[in-house]
């Protein structure tokens, strides 16, 4: 039933932003307590300061982060590290 809640949030977030209708969500997150069945909006600010997104952003590049990268990508084990790399690290 969650995911299926979500799910209808995020499609109709999607189709607000494509057809310019509505209120989207930009600039507020929405949480959701399945348990206590509320929901709740925060406003959120830009800070200027975000070194991707601010006023002087030092990052521009985020190529790092692609799935192609090694730099977030998971091994065999579901780990960051290679096996060999762990039993290199665990004999030591």
């Amino acid at each position: 039933m969650l995911p299926g809640v979500i799910g209808t949030i995020q499609a109709t977030e999607a189709v607000k932003l494509l057809l310019g209708i509505g209120d989207p969500l930009i600039g507020r997150l929405l949480t959701y307590d399945a348990l206590g069945m509320r929901f709740r909006e925060v406003k959120l600010r830009r800070d200027p300061k975000c070194p991707v997104c601010g006023e002087s952003p030092t990052i521009r590049d985020l190529s790092i982060h692609r799935q192609t990268s090694d730099a977030c990508a998971t091994t065999e084990n579901g780990h960051g590290e290679r096996e060999g790399a762990l039993a290199t690290t665990a004999a030591r």
